[in-house]
């Protein structure tokens, strides 16, 4: 057979593979494309660890934000339909969210260095699926069915009193934490005093809400208990952004090869290299382990979310038959098949440079927000009036706090001068935080003052300390006057 014959088969990287079904499928379906259900061996080793370590702390994080406020503000609310906001306990308004824009732009150029960078990491590590599937109802299952063999075992048995027990206590429990996951998600969006005051009330005094909670809590039942995995292979658009952001200089788990193959059972005393074999003693292991039922071996695959519990498993074996571990690693692939150190490329520094760019602004931004945001209209179809040699205007004003704090402001004309103003209810205006606060004014100039029919002026809005915190440049009308 010729090497180009050889490549061909081992797809291109030195495995073999069979040419004929080799991404033809997914390692989830038969080819009669009936579901084949993984039953994953359960992960044990360093990077299990650390994921956990991971783990707990996000779930901690998703089940502890809700009730943390700043200065009486939650720390994080999105509440579409009331239109309140807060990030880190500060408010933000429909009037920023072009701020949230670049945030939401900012956060996709980030995904996009970082899998550009080190592959999907993300997916494995930090992704909610993942955590909720690996970290909760995976570990639930085997704390219910057992490992990989008696799940498997229970899986084949007739429905006896064993298997109807078993299954009915996990799907039970599944539920119970499908709704608590649910109630949280909504305490994000409504608030937890919101969310204890539904639940007091009961399902009836709150018909949508409770036909809402129990449809989310269904979806997320049906995601973790019987779709899995398949979010990460069918759904998920991530999984199918990484194929067009990946390079051979990406970091991802990587099965060396050119070490490994050619693969043959273990035997004790072997000299394997005199023998041509390589380190892989086709254990699999690596299979077993993986929560998406793919080999490693077969080289880089959409459904690998790189978790590293075939990483954990190798090493286990590697370290009982006395060989160096890390056959199975993060690496990138020109590292395996180059021998070439992971390098930052010039993509990945073009697309940094933009990044930074970006947080800046937004920095910028968030900086600059301003303490308030006040607006000056005249009521529609109304015009000026004169009165004792003065022309006068109506204006409704809109103040918005943006601040933690209540403001008491005054309003002053800041461009023409000699103005005077009238106001409805007082001339020193209270503005509570978070709120808006609305009102009626009467702006008025001599009539000498006024030499257009409409005439820009300027208006600002003061604190009690004279500070000026915002400015807000609309139009004055007066009489048509002949210009020679």
């Amino acid at each position: 057979m010729s090497d180009i014959e050889d490549n061909e088969l081992r797809g291109g990287q030195g495995q073999v593979l069979d040419p004929e079904s080799y991404r033809d499928s997914i390692g989830t379906m038969e080819q009669s494309g009936k579901r084949k259900w993984v039953f994953p061996r359960k992960p044990k080793g360093k990077y299990t660890n650390y994921r956990n370590l991971v783990s707990y702390t996000l779930l901690l994080i998703y089940f502890a934000v809700p009730f943390l406020k700043i200065n009486g503000n939650p720390f994080f609310l999105f509440n579409v339909i009331d239109r309140e906001f807060y990030i880190a306990g500060q408010p933000f308004f429909p009037q920023d969210f072009f701020i949230l824009t670049l945030g939401a732009i900012a956060s996709l150029i980030f995904i996009i260095i970082f899998t550009i960078a080190f592959g999907r990491i993300f997916c494995g590590w930090i992704c909610p699926q993942t955590i909720f599937m690996e970290s909760v109802f995976r570990k639930i299952e085997y704390w219910i069915e057992g490992d990989r063999n008696k799940q498997m075992k229970l899986d084949r048995q007739e429905w006896n009193s064993e298997k109807i027990t078993k299954r009915a206590l996990k799907w039970s429990v599944y539920v119970i934490i499908s709704l608590i996951i649910t109630h949280i998600m909504f305490m994000y969006i409504v608030g937890y005093e919101e969310v204890l005051n539904i639940i007091s009330q009961g399902p009836f005094e709150n018909l949508t809400n409770f036909v809402v909670m129990i449809l989310f809590t269904g979806a997320f039942y049906f995601v973790f208990a019987w779709f899995r995995e398949q979010v990460c292979t069918l759904v998920c658009p991530y999984g199918r952004l990484q194929g067009v952001l990946i390079d051979k200089d990406t970091i991802n788990v990587f099965y060396d090869f050119k070490r490994g193959e050619n693969r043959s059972k273990w035997r004790k005393g072997e000299d394997r290299k005199a023998a041509g074999k390589g380190d892989c003693i086709d254990c699999h292991q690596c299979v077993v382990v993986c929560p998406t039922g793919i080999d490693i071996r077969d080289g880089q695959q959409l459904e690998c979310v790189n978790c590293t519990a075939c990483i954990d498993a190798c090493d286990e074996v590697m370290e009982k038959v006395g060989l160096p571990k890390g056959l199975v690693r993060y690496a990138s692939e020109n590292e395996i098949e180059n021998q070439i150190p992971y390098k930052f490329t010039g993509r990945m520094k073009g697309f940094a440079f933009v990044l930074i760019l970006l947080v800046g602004f937004l920095g910028f931004l968030l900086y600059n927000r301003g303490e308030m945001e006040a607006k000056f209209i005249k009521p529609a179809g109304s015009t000026f009036f004169v009165r004792d040699g003065k022309i006068s205007n109506t204006y409704n004003y809109t103040f918005l706090n943006k601040t933690n704090d209540k403001k008491i402001v005054t309003v002053k004309v800041i461009e023409p001068a000699h103005s005077e103003i009238t106001y409805s209810i007082s001339h020193k205006i209270t503005v509570d935080r978070d709120k808006i606060s609305k009102g009626t004014i009467n702006i008025s100039f001599p009539e000498n003052e006024i030499k257009l029919s409409k005439q820009n002026i300027t208006i600002g809005v003061y604190d009690m300390k004279g500070k000026l915190i915002d400015s807000y440049q609309t139009y004055f009308e007066g009489p048509f006057k002949l210009q020679f």
